[in-house]
């Protein structure tokens, strides 16, 4: 061996050492007051590798406490919603009663709420509506549960706000799917995802949508009551919807 790499090994493990023992050193306190400091600079990763710390060499007291709310946000702020998620329940589940455990609840669905709309999504404008449902379905459970939970929240406006939102996409998802079966000829299927959004998503845009989709599968069913109906509930409430008025209400009348 070269003594140019041996005078490099003996200084790495040295500073190694030297870290170790300062960490093994180092109060809670000065654990937590490193990793928010880092936290309030935006630097995520030294935040969350401090209160991580902190949590295996003090996992007890104040300090640890405040330490596992923070990594939560930490995660989070770090575009890392799985483990933002993972560590606001750790939390929920150690301190169901404490004070600020409406915002874990708050926080999670605020995780699955952002994940997707990243730079590429706003850059280029693509609609997350056809994408995967499974967080849009969880950012909803989510925030349905901090509503429920605490109604009173100060974060409960804006989680009912999001999941107005939320409603309007996985709406429009759906129908995503029944176009895709009735383009298939698939029409039983297509019937059927209409009628879902129209029965368990009701009241957002994609409702009349669903109501001229529905008609026209069932038309192509031979079901004509069924179709029939669906066009006077869209007649009743959308009358100028094109299914009625456009070239296409030929072939569903």
């Amino acid at each position: 061996m070269s003594r140019i790499p041996l005078i490099v090994l003996i200084v790495l493990m040295t500073a190694c050492s030297s870290t170790k023992e300062k960490d093994e050193t180092r109060s809670a306190e000065e654990f937590y007051t490193s990793g928010k400091k880092a936290l309030d600079i935006g630097d995520y990763e030294t935040a969350i590798k401090e209160f991580e710390s902190l949590e295996a060499r003090y996992p007890f007291g104040n300090y640890s406490q405040q330490a596992q709310l923070d990594i939560a946000y930490a995660y989070y702020r770090n575009d890392d919603p799985d483990e933002a998620v993972a560590a606001a329940d750790r939390f929920i589940k150690l301190y169901p009663r404490h004070k600020h455990v409406d915002y874990l609840y708050y926080l999670r669905g605020l995780a699955r709420f952002n994940q997707g709309y990243g730079y590429f999504e706003y850059k280029f404008s693509l609609d997350i509506s056809k994408r995967d449902p499974r967080t849009t379905r969880e950012a909803f459970q989510y925030f349905s549960e901090l509503i429920t939970r605490f109604p009173d929240s100060k974060y409960a406006v804006d989680a009912r706000q999001r999941m107005i939102a939320l409603r309007n996409q996985l709406a429009v998802y759906e129908m995503h799917v029944a176009d895709y079966y009735m383009r298939r000829g698939a029409y039983l299927a297509a019937a059927k995802r209409a009628k879902y959004v129209i029965e368990e998503l009701p009241q957002t845009p994609a409702t009349a949508d669903a109501l001229a989709l529905m008609a026209s599968a069932y038309r192509h069913l031979g079901i004509d009551d069924l179709a029939d109906d669906a066009l006077r509930v869209l007649e009743q409430n959308n009358e100028e919807h094109p299914a009625l008025t456009g070239a296409e209400s030929r072939a569903i009348r």
